[in-house]
């Protein structure tokens, strides 16, 4: 008897056991193990991603720079996927068996459990034909995303473009990206990114065993709408910006145009600049990798990338520094003969022309390097030689007020910051307490290390044209159908220049035009306030530059052309502006008393070499060895200047080899 009750237990003992085991097993694969579950759902359930359109983005009068065009990826998901013909699904995708391989080993590898894109981008020709037959292949299914279209094909270094999510980004995203998804590499498609991407949609699909879908999961339940992302209004006029990209075909160098009571930019010109589409669909790859081997680099920004000497354009600056700093006033005089002593340095005007008796504005009028450098020395040896590094470093901080030397914050990636040099600079190279105002007297006419962006240098003419202040320069008016109140967009940043002393500065601007360097670009009709420069270029031409203001009351726009390898800035840089300030100020461009036409520069070439720009160009490291440098404005053709050490720039190399690499990280 006591024997039977001990089997009892016994046997009990075990069969409570086997049940404790069974329930932790079913605890483990219901609750622990997710495997069994994603594989249990995936048979029944099929969760679709519902992927939003992106933004639009219009200029500044609501016409269209950028919108979408759907098309069709094809998804995966190995685990339910059963034999089937590949040679005919093949057939169908237009693709080769070691294509599908390749796709099928990554698509398993990222998992086996979830949906991942196999083939992209098909054409609606091709989906059409593939979607009558695709029930044919379980495990395979369609997803609708949405590619960028470029109707009118201008401002591409403005507006950026999308790529295919790298795993960088995906680990970045804290998940919110997926394989296959796109993003904003360059432009506002980068700097807007979350605002233009939108909110990705999930559709629950009860599906049969060969993948047809059978209704909604739970009635909908837990289904979620794609939400589009949000319209962005910018700032720029398409009307100016496709005058400009006109005016700057076949050339190198850039246009940037501000509105001075806003920092609206109006219009913004890297040349040479690509057709947007291109970067669209799934030839992409190819387009990308010819638009790299372009030895003039499209894809270098010059707006705010490319550095240059302002030249001449610097003047007004150093003449209102002057006036707030009291070394001179508007009455101050200077003989001109044709050239300046500094220490035993001859600086000539141009072509050695003898201004005669110059005061403030008639040296701006006239561009006159002695007048300039005369005040630039007051400015370092007021307090004596011995403090000419104080003096330097006051002269440096006044400089930078005015945004030049450093980033303005543009609401666009990769900006760069220019160069004012520090007294660090030059003690390294000269010692410190060794070096005086002669010594850097290239810096008194836009020249030796002072390198500024065109998007400076039009900032530069908002400041001037505000008579004291800017607004930091920006691309984008509106989100959606709320203005952008970003605080910093509102504020007046201020130079620290008294108002009063902008009239005879304004003076001389107005002259450069009126009957100066710049007569020929005179508009009918408008007071345009303006400078030539000429940047140095010690590997070819120098760069031909201008900057202005119009109309002189009340201005409404500013702008910086810089045109790379042309001369003066009369020749090539002033002409294009003001055919731009025209069309945006009366809508169309007048006959010129000059003579000038829109179709005779707009055809121009002024490309310079290919050999000679591959050599010394932006694609090209160029280090300069110290000794002597040629400051080079348009009233300079040859001084003896100042010893420098000085790198050029090659943001343009590193940008392009960022580009590859991305390039690569997409395959």
């Amino acid at each position: 008897m006591n024997s039977f009750f001990e089997r009892r237990y016994v046997i009990a003992g075990i069969f409570i056991t086997i049940v404790l085991i069974l329930l932790t097993r079913l605890f483990y694969i219901q609750i622990i193990d997710q495997r069994y579950a994603i594989y249990a759902n995936n048979n029944v359930r099929r969760e679709s991603i519902q992927n939003a359109a992106r933004g639009p983005i219009l200029d500044r009068n609501g016409k269209v720079l950028v919108q979408n065009v759907a098309f069709y990826d094809i998804m995966v998901i190995p685990k339910q996927v059963k034999p089937f013909d590949t040679v005919e699904f093949c057939k169908l995708l237009g693709i080769e068996k070691p294509e599908f391989d390749k796709q099928w080993n990554k698509a398993v590898k990222y998992s086996p459990f979830l949906s991942s894109v196999f083939e992209k981008q098909l054409s609606v020709t091709t989906y059409a034909s593939l979607q009558e037959r695709l029930s044919e292949f379980p495990g395979f299914y369609s997803s609708t995303r949405y590619l960028r279209t470029y109707p009118d094909s201008v401002a591409a270094q403005f507006l950026g473009y999308i790529g295919e999510v790298t795993d960088r980004d995906i680990k970045r995203s804290a998940g919110y990206y997926h394989p296959g998804d796109y993003i904003g590499v360059t432009g506002v498609e980068k700097s807007y990114e979350s605002i233009l991407r939108g909110q990705r949609g999930v559709e629950n699909l009860m599906v049969d065993s060969r993948g047809k879908p059978k209704g909604h999961y739970a009635n909908g339940l837990y289904d979620t709408a794609a939400v589009a992302g949000q319209r962005l209004t910018s700032s720029l006029d398409i009307n100016i910006q496709k005058l400009g990209e006109k005016l700057m075909q076949n050339k190198l160098g850039s246009i940037v145009a501000i509105e001075p009571t806003t920092g609206e930019i109006l219009c913004y010109v890297s040349s040479p600049t690509y057709d947007p589409n291109l970067m669209v669909g799934r030839e992409r790859g190819n387009n990308a990798a010819k638009l790299y081997a372009d030895p003039y680099n499209p894809f270098f920004i010059r707006p705010i990338q490319a550095k240059y000497p302002p030249g001449s354009s610097f003047k007004p600056l150093s003449a209102l520094i002057a006036l707030q700093e009291g070394v001179i006033s508007p009455s101050t005089s200077y003989y001109c003969p044709g050239y300046y002593y500094a220490g035993n340095q001859r600086i000539p005007c141009n072509k050695g022309e003898a201004h005669g008796l110059v005061n403030l504005s008639s040296a701006v009028a006239k561009s006159c390097n002695g007048y300039f450098c005369m005040v630039f020395q007051k400015l370092l040896d007021r307090d004596g030689a011995k403090q000419t590094e104080a003096s330097f470093a006051n002269w440096r901080s006044n400089v930078n007020k005015f945004g030049l030397g450093s980033k303005l914050g543009l609401d666009m990636p990769a900006e760069g910051r220019g160069n004012v040099p520090t007294n660090l600079h030059y003690d390294n190279i000269y010692k410190e307490g060794r070096w005086r105002s002669s010594t850097i007297i290239s810096l008194a006419i836009g020249q030796g290390e002072l390198e500024a962006t065109p998007l400076q240098l039009a900032n530069l003419e908002c400041t001037i044209a505000n008579r004291g202040f800017y607004y930091k320069p920006h691309l984008i008016k509106s989100i959606g159908d709320k203005n952008i109140v970003k605080k910093e967009y509102t504020e007046r940043n201020y130079v620290g220049i008294d108002s009063q002393y902008f009239q005879p500065v304004i003076n001389g601007m107005q002259a450069v035009v009126e009957d100066g360097t710049a007569i020929r670009s005179k508009i009918p009709g408008i007071v345009m306030c303006g400078k030539t420069g000429t940047a140095q270029n010690p590997h070819g031409e120098d760069h031909s530059v201008f900057v202005a203001f119009a109309p002189r009351d009340n201005p409404k726009i500013a702008i910086a052309v810089v045109v790379e390898n042309s001369g003066e800035g009369a020749h090539w840089a002033a002409p294009i502006a003001s055919f731009i300030v025209e069309q945006y100020l009366k809508g169309s461009i007048s006959q010129r008393e000059s003579g000038i036409t829109v179709d005779y520069y707009a055809n121009a070439n002024r490309l310079p070499d290919t050999a000679m720009y591959l050599h010394h160009g932006p694609l090209k490291k160029k280090v300069k060895a110290n000794g002597p440098q040629k400051p080079q404005a348009d009233s300079v053709k040859s001084v003896k200047s100042v010893s420098r050490k000085n790198k050029k720039d090659t943001a343009a190399k590193v940008l392009a080899a960022q580009y590859l690499k991305k390039e690569k990280e997409d395959e």
